[in-house]
């Protein structure tokens, strides 16, 4: 299928698109009937028993057939075209990602073995890099030759570490497609990665010498600060540390204050009734002790769009998109722990029967209204402070509330299936409320 994208060059995107739903469409409808099984059976690994005992007699091996990439490929693709419509080239690169990158990483993991990742034992070292070479080849081929006039030099460089984001994404230890999640993901990246300019790192050179002083003596000394009062353990302390840093580069004190209000929100509002709720269960580890994990989680995607504020000529966009991510992280986390305090029950939000407090995709109506006033409180002091004019202001808190609602949809479907954990639906949610923002700024 693939070949097909060496025709996005003579192809309107509307004709792309319908080139993608007629490769569904035979995939759903006429491969069934030619008798080609669509399902897969996950390893042991995954939490469907053991293959090996099954063959020797033991247990039945009991996997239920899910979506596979032969559906979810194409749809995948489809999505590229459409939101990549008036860029097919990132429509292209991601695609060849997902393809290449993909299918040498598990040739290279099976064949070449060695030593497996530090954050996934089933993932090896062989198949990451696999999938970054296969997957920075593709990309770069295709990009070549759907937009010849992008300079080679940036777009080697750009396919490049678009495919060390694929190949992460692709290791991370979750059960969730990445059929789905290395193109879109990708996508992402690739889209605000071709925004970067030179031009626009030199205009802003001369601010950066003293910024950079200042970025590293002050989240120093708020990350020796948070680790003393407990509020994060030492690799929190350390993962805030450097994106703390990528947040005061983008504009100083004032980008750091919005991640510094979202830390201060989400802290307070975890201490809030802390006994409370973990006579019920549902009190954060470690007294709310946040680790690299959450740090990264919540953070990093407002540190990206804080990072592409010196390194673009869209400063505006950027700056909105990131007061989004951190609004949203902010209304996220003040909602969980107020509604766990407040109440003992919620209700799932995809159907609204009631669960218990704290369960995933849960919401209650406390819960609601102080994540609500946390998102704006961020939104607020990005306007205060000048990042945003009042639209800007209203499209972050917008994109704030959408992402919000993603978390908890994505948290009732597939975070209780086990697909993914909760550090990644709190990631997507980030994501999408700053590229949100992004796409109704640009």
């Amino acid at each position: 299928m693939l070949l097909f994208a060496f025709l996005l060059p003579i192809l309107t995107w509307v004709q792309a698109a319908g080139c993608a739903l007629l490769a569904l469409l035979f995939n759903v409808v006429i491969l069934p009937r030619l008798e080609v099984d669509l399902g897969k059976r996950p390893s042991a690994a995954a939490g469907y028993g053991d293959r090996a005992a099954a063959l020797k007699g033991g247990a039945p091996f009991a996997a239920p057939d899910v979506w596979t990439g032969i559906v979810l490929y194409p749809i995948s693709v489809l999505l590229l075209i459409l939101l990549y419509r008036h860029h097919l080239h990132i429509a292209a690169a991601a695609w060849a990602i997902m393809a290449l990158g993909d299918g040498m990483a598990s040739v290279a993991g099976e064949a070449l073995r060695g030593p497996p990742l530090p954050w996934n034992p089933e993932k090896r070292w062989s198949g990451f890099w696999g999938f970054v070479v296969a997957g920075t080849l593709g990309a770069y081929a295709l990009t070549r030759w759907v937009a010849p006039s992008l300079p080679a030099d940036k777009v080697l460089v750009v396919s490049a570490v678009a495919a060390a984001v694929g190949a992460m994404v692709e290791s991370l230890p979750i059960r969730l497609d990445d059929n789905v999640s290395v193109p879109l993901v990708s996508g992402a990246f690739l889209f605000c990665a071709y925004l970067m300019e030179r031009t626009a790192l030199d205009s802003n050179l001369p601010y950066l010498g003293r910024r950079v002083l200042l970025a590293v003596a002050v989240n120093a000394v708020f990350a020796l600060l948070a680790l003393a009062l407990k509020m994060i353990n030492r690799s929190g302390a350390g993962a805030g540390f450097l994106l703390g840093v990528a947040v005061y580069l983008g504009y100083g004190y004032k980008s750091f204050l919005i991640l510094l209000s979202f830390f201060l929100l989400g802290s307070v509002a975890t201490r809030l009734g802390y006994a409370t709720k973990a006579a019920r269960g549902v009190a954060e580890r470690r007294r709310g002790a946040r680790s690299w994990r959450e740090a990264s989680a919540n953070s990093l995607a407002g540190a990206f769009f804080a990072i592409l504020v010196i390194t673009t000529h869209h400063e505006a966009a950027f700056l909105v998109a990131m007061v989004a991510a951190f609004a949203e992280a902010a209304g996220d986390t003040v909602s969980s722990e107020i509604g766990q305090w407040l109440s003992q029950r919620a209700y799932l939000i995809t159907t609204f029967k009631p669960v218990p407090a704290g369960e995933d995709g849960g919401i209650s109506l406390g819960g609601t209204v102080a994540g609500f006033a946390a998102s704006a409180l961020v939104a607020g002091l990005g306007f205060a402070l000048g990042l945003s004019g009042i639209g800007g202001a209203a499209i972050a808190l917008t994109a704030a509330i959408c992402g919000n609602l993603l978390d908890s949809v994505l948290g009732a479907t597939l975070e209780r299936r086990g697909l993914v954990t909760n550090g990644i639906v709190n990631f997507a949610g980030t994501s999408i409320a700053g590229g949100l923002a992004l796409a109704l700024m640009l």
